[in-house]
């Protein structure tokens, strides 16, 4: 490759390392528009793809419930995972929750919400009759 060529793909890998740098997880988990699966990495390098459930704030943090699309070993294909949005990182990373205390209480919430939107669909749909 000559020189020109050379810096160009140097210019570009330096674009691309500045956006990585300036992306954080927040940003996808909070946007409300977004259907795209997530992709997250485990402790091995392997890329693992995620369907995003719910996001739940309890106690002043911000917890993600993730589906996984690929086979986790020890996940059966009906669970999803409880996941806390490590802010204290930069950027955010995303943790699998340990404390199963807190992964209920973060599972009882979300089928709380569920729960109490099913309430409002029935409302509204009686009140449209």
């Amino acid at each position: 490759m000559d020189k020109k060529k050379m810096e160009k793909v140097e210019q570009i890998l330096n674009q691309v390392e500045q956006e990585l740098s300036n992306f954080d997880i927040l940003d996808v988990i909070l946007d409300e528009n977004n259907t795209d699966e997530l992709v997250l990495q485990n402790e091995q390098g392997k890329q693992i793809r995620f369907e995003q459930v719910a996001v739940i704030p309890y106690n002043e943090k911000i917890y993600v419930i993730l589906k996984p699309i690929d086979k986790i070993e020890g996940v059966e294909d009906d669970q999803a995972i409880v996941f806390l949005a490590d802010e204290t990182k930069r950027p955010t990373v995303l943790v699998p929750e340990q404390d199963e205390k807190i992964a209920i209480k973060i599972f009882d919430e979300y089928y709380n919400l569920v729960e109490e939107a099913n309430k409002n669909a029935k409302k509204n749909k009686k009140g449209k009759k």
